[in-house]
């Protein structure tokens, strides 16, 4: 994809690129479930090839000049960084722009498109412990989201544990959590069932855990997964 050099270096030629190649209707639908009215309405398949450009060029640039209004902007800070190769810089990198995430969707498809992470799970592991015991919800959502990663038999059980000890009020926060657990019940069923009878969740994250779980055509005991809510 080609796009123009000036974005790199002036926010505003970027915020009017952008708005060149914004689809209205899609707008509509992610002010909706994003709850946003700072979005321009490009398509995330253009946002992904935009930020893998400006990862071969002056992303350093780009990254200074961001003002961060905008949603698409956020997203592309975001994305750029995860096509970096090295792990050191774009951890670095990755520290600093979560200050910046304000949304479910400046979360998750940035750390979903992080797939640096495979290759450096001990070394990530450490930092999604700090960013569990951050006082900003949305970092700490990073940390849940990430956690995706080590959904394995080597991980299993240390993620369960972290995700026992996680304390917050916060919506986002809990439907995370919520939706990590049901993909554990997913992948992990006899295990995950252990890890719900003495589990630490609140109410709340609990029931939300058991009803992703229930609704996913990947259980088949949905009627035990029923009576194990909690009135």
């Amino acid at each position: 994809m080609n796009i123009p050099n000036i974005i790199l270096t002036d926010n505003k030629k970027l915020i009017k690129y952008l708005d060149s190649i914004k689809d209205d209707e899609y707008k509509k639908f992610n002010e909706k479930i994003i709850k946003t009215n700072n979005i321009i309405g490009v398509r995330l398949p253009i946002l992904k090839k935009i930020a893998k450009e400006i990862s071969k060029l002056d992303y350093l640039t780009f990254i200074k000049n961001n003002k961060h209004k905008y949603y698409e902007e956020i997203i592309l800070h975001g994305l750029v960084i995860t096509y970096l190769k090295d792990y050191a810089i774009s951890i670095k990198m990755f520290d600093e722009y979560i200050n910046y995430v304000n949304s479910w969707a400046t979360c998750d498809i940035v750390v979903a498109n992080f797939k640096i992470i495979n290759k450096n799970l001990d070394k990530y592991l450490i930092k999604i412990k700090e960013y569990l015991k951050s006082n900003k919800s949305f970092i700490k959502r990073v940390g849940i989201v990430s956690l995706f990663y080590y959904l394995n038999d080597e991980y299993i059980d240390e993620v369960l544990d972290m995700v026992n000890c996680i304390k917050s009020d916060d919506y986002y926060v809990k439907m995370a959590i919520a939706w990590f657990i049901s993909i554990c019940l997913i992948k992990y069923y006899n295990k995950t069932l252990l890890f719900l009878k003495n589990c630490n969740l609140d109410d709340w994250t609990y029931n939300k855990a058991l009803q992703k779980a229930i609704e996913s055509y990947r259980i088949k005991n949905k009627d035990y997964l029923k009576k194990l809510k909690r009135n």
